[in-house]
């Protein structure tokens, strides 16, 4: 079912989601403590690999901050956490669908004869890494489990690896280096596998290991008082984190099994640990019905818009929001209405940056209904979360603009309808946090225009080219946002087609 589409000047003006400066890296007092259960990005997008186009590709990002050589134990998902997405297909702000994932850890206990004794070592791998898991020490494991309904309660069933058979997956160990791995896009891409999942006619695929970061953001600037100039050049500065990793889960699902009677689907990640680890380092707030006897499970950690909670949420709501589900946004409305960033740019900037007026009813559209005649549900309960309208076909990686709806032409496959790994969101909300939307979906108090006359708002840093979108995870000015420490890391996480490969144990 398509929708009639805004006009272009209401689309460039209205399409943004509520102010955000950079990823979700270490947002919370308590979730900086945990980085294995740290969500950092959240994408979703319908597939734009040609011949997928009827599918949505989701990818959650954990774990901020790698380092290549961050060895000798690397960056394993939580055994004893459990990560979803989740998603809503009806606009009420519930979960009807819940993809779980839990991951094993299997020690192969491997020794090596030191003068006439086996003695464990204390390493990975003790020699060249195949993808059957030769001379690797550790693998790593996963289940992926579909439940509807309540995710804690609701009716579950376990997805398939169809091109293994059974229900286990693979994870790839890290990027240890060229001499344990001599190629390691080749290595990965024979843990991309197809999947069955239950009511589903068609299969999908799924990979989870490491990638390259795939935020672009001037991240260390930003968080020294905005030192940066907000109306130059957007190539001016690097990209702070090219040479940092995360772990993905990528999960491609064909439309027809997400929808329900509306093409608009909103999506949000979350990390959950067993309530009595949190309990010894216990996240304050959060809702009392996903914690304690909640199904054993206590959240620590969500993720939709990206970076809500880092520099929308106030320090002392930080943890609560992490620990909350969307239906119980109305407690965070006033951070919307009222923000602060606009108030903190003003003292940096002066005139440069006016403070729209409040209560900021445009944001308040954006930010918890989705746009009207764009990627607002048929009925929607207002709450924050990822939102992309399904009959939008994509748009090919060569053509895709990175300001994506704000762009010129406007590319209404882009953020804030989902987002895509190429899209500049850095970018669009710092024009949407001084007043872009102001009077388009909504007034800024009684502003009905830009007080800022569309200043073109930047934190200096952005993706090199379009191609970059399907090719890498990032592509800043400089080449080092194409490889890390000289280890090539594709973005694109279904490169090719899946061989599959079962690890020894």
């Amino acid at each position: 079912m398509n929708r009639p589409i805004l006009s272009l000047l209401a689309c460039t003006a209205a399409l943004v989601p509520l102010a955000t400066l950079a990823s979700s890296h270490r947002e919370a007092p308590f979730i900086a403590g945990q980085p294995r259960v740290d969500g950092t990005d959240f994408y979703m997008f319908r597939s734009y690999e040609p011949g997928r186009e009827q599918f949505v590709t989701f990818i959650a990002n954990y774990n901020p901050l790698q380092d290549a050589y961050g060895g000798p134990n690397y960056f394993t998902l939580d055994p004893k956490a459990l990560y979803e997405i989740r998603i809503d297909n009806d606009g009420d702000a519930r979960p009807d669908l819940t993809f779980q994932f839990r991951f094993t850890n299997t020690l192969k206990g491997l020794t090596v004869d030191a003068g006439g004794k086996n003695v464990a070592v204390p390493l990975t791998n003790i020699g060249p890494v195949n993808p059957a898991g030769a001379n690797l020490n550790v693998i790593q494991s996963y289940t992926i489990e579909l439940v509807r309904g309540d995710p804690r309660e609701g009716e579950r069933q376990a997805v398939t690896n169809a091109t293994l058979g059974g229900h286990t997956f693979f994870k790839p160990v890290d990027n240890i280096g060229n001499k344990s791995i001599d190629n390691y896009p080749a290595y990965a891409a024979n843990f991309i596998y197809n999947v069955a999942i239950p009511g589903c006619a068609t299969h999908g695929r799924v990979f989870v290991g490491q990638r390259k970061d795939g935020f672009v953001v001037n991240l260390g600037e930003i968080f020294d008082l905005v030192n940066l100039n907000p109306v130059g050049a957007r190539n001016a500065a690097p990209n702070t984190i090219a040479d940092k990793n995360v772990t993905s889960i990528a999960l491609e699902v064909p439309i027809s099994c997400l929808v329900h009677k509306d093409p608009v689907i909103g999506a949000w990640t979350t990390a959950s640990v067993p309530a009595e680890e949190a309990a010894h380092g216990e996240p304050d707030g959060g809702d009392a019905d996903d914690s304690g006897g909640h199904g054993g499970w206590k959240q620590v950690s969500r993720l939709g818009m990206p970076l809500v909670n880092e520099v929308v949420i106030g320090l002392p709501d930080k943890d609560r929001f992490n620990g909350s589900e969307p239906q119980h946004d109305a407690q965070f409305l006033t951070y919307v209405t009222n923000p602060s960033l606009p108030v903190l740019l003003n003292v940096l900037f002066g005139n440069a940056a006016l403070p729209p007026q409040t209560p900021r009813a445009d944001l308040v559209s954006v930010f918890l209904t989705g746009v009207k005649g764009l990627n607002q549900p048929l009925g929607v309960t207002p709450a924050e979360m990822l939102r992309l309208n399904t009959s939008i076909a994509p748009t090919p990686p060569a053509a895709q603009n990175d300001l994506g709806v704000l762009g010129v032409p406007a590319d209404l496959a882009g953020f804030p309808n989902g987002r895509r790994p190429f899209d500049d969101v850095v970018d669009i909300t710092l024009r949407a946090a001084m007043g872009a939307l102001c009077g388009a979906v909504g007034n800024c108090g009684n502003q009905i225009h830009d007080p800022n006359g569309g200043k073109p708002y930047t934190d200096g840093a952005r993706a090199a080219g379009p191609d970059a979108a399907h090719a890498h995870a990032s592509g800043a000015e400089s080449p080092d946002d194409f490889y890390l420490d000289g280890f090539p890391y594709l973005l694109d996480p279904f490169p090719g087609s899946p061989n599959g490969a079962a690890l020894l144990p």
